[in-house]
């Protein structure tokens, strides 16, 4: 997608996340990848939100969400205000529970949209650290997460600043070769590593979502 595209889809993820109720509590907000290197056009737009436990359930409303949508774990996993005011988002695992990384996807983006949502528990900043020793231990470097991000919003509160350096594409990141060295990688692993990250993006299409536990 075109740049000015992408950013204001960034927009609007953040706008959602400050005014709308959402299923689950968002500490973070974060986008990483092309956009963030000031890339033109955008080949996918990656955006990864650290979400917070709901602090109460609400056992009444999932019985009756259970009973009406066949959906388990509303008002545990996801929030039931947000299920109320937003049923059409709601969206369940392969057990029938409440996923609140498909809901906060159903919410934030067009389905036919180049967008991937990472949902994680933990910072950009720890998530990224995991994932890399994970990759590493397995071999398995399409599942790492590229290092070179941008918080916009933390703390109930969006930067204007890095929106603004965002958008004009001001900021600047090392290659995704030479951010995994800076990780501790060795040149020639960073290279195969960074060839896999690219390779299994360009495999995906359309709207995706991966939700993490740390």
């Amino acid at each position: 997608m075109e740049r000015a595209r992408a950013v204001d889809r960034v927009e609007t993820v953040l706008d959602a996340v400050e005014s709308d109720p959402m299923p689950v509590p968002i500490r973070e907000v974060w986008v990483y990848g092309d956009v963030a290197l000031g890339l033109d056009p955008v080949d996918r737009l990656d955006v990864y939100v650290t979400k917070d436990l709901l602090m109460r359930s609400d056992t009444e409303a999932g019985e009756a969400f259970e009973r009406s949508h066949g959906v388990k774990g509303v008002g545990k996993s996801v929030s039931a205000e947000w299920a109320e005011a937003y049923p059409e988002h709601l969206r369940a695992n392969s057990n029938g529970y409440a996923a609140p990384e498909k809901c906060l996807a159903a919410h934030l983006l067009p389905e036919d949209e180049p967008v991937h949502l990472e949902v994680c528990n933990a910072s950009f900043d720890d998530n990224v650290t995991q994932r890399l020793k994970g990759a590493m231990a397995r071999d398995a470097y399409e599942q790492i997460l590229d290092p070179r991000g941008v918080c916009l919003y933390a703390e109930g509160r969006r930067s204007e600043s890095a929106l603004e350096k965002l958008r004009e594409g001001d900021l600047v990141f090392p290659t995704l070769s030479e951010a995994l060295t800076m990780l501790g990688m060795d040149d020639a692993t960073a290279e195969t590593a960074a060839d896999a990250v690219r390779e299994y993006r360009a495999s995906q299409t359309g709207a995706t979502v991966r939700g993490d536990v740390v």
